[in-house]
């Protein structure tokens, strides 16, 4: 097994001869022949041991077991003890799940410290079929199958290729020793009930299971990239970007395979779960126009005829302007704000606005727009309800939630990207202007 490691960690760049790391040793069998094959091939490291504190005498004994083996093998070892009952009563969940936020937590926390170029763990074959397994069980979708990495963000796993049988006949072989886990041995967790009860049932049918799935697994992952791949293709031509929305049209994803699957890679990162992709198609089917769906950072707008995904987060701040301030800023747009004499061309951009300055009461306030709110539309005599402005430029309700108003006391002079007051236009009678200008415009 040892020319094997060794040819396997070389010909795949997993582990650095130059290198030094760190072994996560709890002292049951995997981590122990790890430990001695990272030894015999010639790899620096140091070992990490975890004492939850949660069976113990047999805590207390694997920690000195551990111990000693790093002085038995001329290593470093460094050991930390948690109070695992304590976290779990503070954040909620099992045993089994705080104990592993508490590993990864300080294994992390050891490699931003620089302590080691990486933290190894003693997973295998067997450990991976269980994890796509699990994964699978939880509903996941295809990242579920791809299991463990062999690298990934400082974590190394050599042991992925070597089942358990061939890890004990080399413990056998080499006459170690190593500490067994008692709670191994219990089937109320949902990965030992797999270990014990259903895959030796995959062997009892097929004795060449465990090769099987993995090469199926390993022929699903090939997949998935392949489909990444295309999907930033066409999330790239598709998914257009605009004042801090995203739109996807209907026509852009209609008569295409797997239209969920790209719907939901495209929302994954901002939070949407794929039962809510799936609700969201069965309201476009619907035409179920300005139903909202959110996440905890973002919210989906169904449009009339496409997806806008948007910011959750309400901006509610007000924002008061002084006579001589020079601008704010709304989100990403920053606002310039210039006085200047009446020009021979007016800006007529509802990107900006020219406003008689001479007409307004400082300080002025940009705000969000209100129910209840009205205007005089520049080109218009009469008063008209900004939420029916709104509605009459069929603005989608998500981008509602970001509209703007810029006022002078009670008046609304300029609804912000979308139409000035006509009171407040400029005129040949006006002797100072207020130019206020997107910043990317000047």
């Amino acid at each position: 097994m040892l020319e094997k490691f060794i040819h396997h960690v070389r010909e795949n760049k997993i582990l650095d001869v130059n290198a030094y790391y760190l072994l996560a040793v709890s002292g049951g069998i995997d981590s122990v022949a790890l430990a001695h094959l990272l030894e015999r091939a010639g790899f620096g490291f140091g070992m990490v041991h975890c004492n939850f504190q949660l069976r113990g005498e047999e805590s207390e004994g694997d920690e000195a077991f551990v111990r000693q083996l790093a002085a038995d093998l001329g290593v470093e070892i460094m050991v930390k003890r948690f109070d695992t009952e304590a976290y779990r009563a503070e954040q909620g969940g099992s045993v089994q799940m705080a104990a592993r936020d508490l590993r990864y937590a300080w294994f992390s926390a050891l490699m931003d410290k620089h302590t080691a170029d990486g933290v190894i763990l003693a997973h295998h074959a067997d450990d991976q079929v269980e994890t796509v397994l699990l994964n699978l069980l939880r509903g996941t979708g295809i990242e579920g199958v791809y299991g463990m990495a062999d690298i990934r963000e400082g974590f190394i796993r050599p042991l992925l290729p070597f089942t358990r049988k061939e890890i004990a006949d080399f413990v056998k072989k080499e006459e170690l020793t190593w500490r067994e886990d008692s709670s191994n041995e219990k089937d109320d967790y949902k990965r030992n009930f797999l270990r014990h009860r259903i895959i030796p049932l995959l062997h009892e049918l097929d004795p060449k299971s465990g090769d099987i799935l993995h090469e199926g697994f390993s022929r699903i992952k090939d997949t998935g990239k392949a489909f990444s791949s295309l999907f930033q293709k066409w999330k790239k031509e598709y998914v257009k970007e605009e004042k801090g929305f995203e739109y996807l049209c209907y026509q852009d994803i209609e008569g295409l395979s797997g239209q969920k699957s790209l719907l939901y890679y495209w929302l994954k990162p901002r939070g949407f779960s794929y039962m809510q992709v799936k609700d969201m198609m069965r309201s476009k089917l619907r035409q179920e126009s300005g139903k909202l769906f959110i996440s905890d950072r973002y919210i989906l707008n169904l449009d009339r005829d496409r997806f806008i995904l948007g910011p959750g987060k309400e901006e509610t701040g007000d924002i008061p302007l002084e006579k001589y301030d020079i601008g704010f800023e709304l989100g990403e747009s920053k606002y310039i704000m210039l006085t200047i004499p009446l020009p021979q061309d007016i800006d007529r951009s509802v990107e900006n606005a020219m406003i008689d300055k001479d007409l307004l009461d400082f300080p002025l306030l940009v705000r969000g727009w209100r129910e209840g709110d009205k205007f005089c539309p520049l080109g218009m005599k009469n008063f008209k309800k900004l939420s029916d402005f709104l509605i009459d430029l069929k603005v989608p309700l998500i981008e509602k939630r970001s509209v703007k108003v810029l006022c002078s006391g009670e008046n609304v002079v300029w609804v912000i990207g979308y139409r000035l007051d006509d009171r407040f236009k400029v005129s040949g009678a006006t002797r100072s202007v207020l130019y206020i200008k997107k910043a990317e415009n000047v």
